[in-house]
């Protein structure tokens, strides 16, 4: 175990810098520059060169790139063009924002999704799957940002029963120790904190879990579907095997295992950042960063966080790699 560990995280190292040269040579054939968005109306060929020379966007690029590279050796990502901050202390500030929303949305769409796609498949073809199946189609073809602003117009605006944007009430005091909102508020018993900032992600969660709910559910459905035609299965049914012990050994367990390579996929991308969601909530996470880091051509920011959403990725999907072997004793990671 140890072993397929260190390798997994060897690997790491060719797609990053794989990634960082594809990801620097992208990002400088974008039209426009830093300088133009700095600037705007007030660009002249004089204050663009100042600019561009202050930047080090006037080197060749090979020389850009091996600054940039030294710097990354010492986790030194550079500082933000739009904020004039360090993109580390940015990220570190963010990403709590985002693990939270991306915790909400994934407890609600595996804690409805598996349940609900194992009784559609147990009962195949009847109402329920029918309307299971017709449900995660809709749910896969609605836009987030579309449904949000739905449940935004609904839940918030007419009947005024969770908050509209933000990640706590204004007013209401916190003690910050690990920019987790919801943690802070159980380590130091602040329940009133709690439970509002629940109630804070409780619409951006439903809004984001609406696709990978409905893709966990169809792939839940397929998969416990293929397993009842095992012959183990029936062999169990047949040795007089209770249905809960049929369900809960022979069934849910080797149907798991294609269920979790698609929750830690889906995971790995909420977790790059939820542009749009974190948007239209107002939340002050990785993925609003991003969309005006775009806009700002703030290449530091950009490289640095998508760079670290990879790793993040990386680590994430080993940790549904190490999985297997606890979900089904049949697997063995070398």
């Amino acid at each position: 175990m140890f072993r397929f560990i260190i390798r997994r995280l060897l690997q790491l190292v060719p797609t990053l810098f794989g990634l960082s040269v594809l990801l620097f040579v992208w990002l400088r054939r974008l039209p426009g520059g830093p300088e133009t968005a700095l600037l705007g109306e007030r660009a002249t060929p004089e204050r663009v060169a100042q600019i561009r020379a202050m930047l080090g966007l006037d080197q060749p690029i090979h020389v850009q790139y091996a600054r940039f590279m030294r710097q990354l050796l010492k986790l030194d990502f550079g500082n933000s063009i739009q904020t004039g901050r360090p993109v580390t202390q940015e990220f570190l500030e963010r990403f709590p924002a985002t693990i939270e929303l991306t915790v909400v949305a994934m407890v609600i769409a595996v804690g409805v999704g598996i349940p609900l796609g194992f009784l559609a498949a147990r009962r195949h073809g009847r109402w329920l799957d029918v309307g299971t199946v017709a449900a995660s189609l809709i749910g896969i073809c609605i836009p987030v940002f579309f449904l949000a602003y739905l449940l935004k117009y609904v839940f918030a605006l007419q009947f005024h029963l969770l908050p509209t944007q933000g990640r706590l009430s204004a007013g209401l005091q916190r003690t910050d120790i690990t920019g987790f909102y919801v943690l802070d508020g159980i380590m130091t018993r602040e329940w009133d904190v709690v439970a509002d900032s629940l109630m804070h992600l409780m619409l951006p969660g439903l809004a984001l879990s609406s696709i990978p709910l409905a893709i966990i559910v169809r792939m839940t459905r397929a998969s416990v579907l293929e397993v009842l035609g095992e012959d183990y299965v029936r062999t169990a049914e047949a040795k007089g095997l209770t249905e809960p012990v049929v369900r809960r050994r022979h069934i849910l367990r080797n149907a798991l295992l294609p269920v979790v390579t698609t929750v830690g996929l889906l995971t790995g991308g909420l977790l790059s950042g939820a542009v749009l969601t974190e948007s239209v909530f107002a939340l002050n996470g990785v993925g609003s960063f991003v969309k005006d880091a775009i806009f700002y051509k703030d290449y530091p920011g950009l490289m640095g966080f998508i760079l670290i959403f990879a790793i993040t990725y990386v680590l994430v999907n080993l940790a549904v790699d190490i999985s297997y072997s606890f979900i089904d004793p049949r697997v063995r990671v070398r």
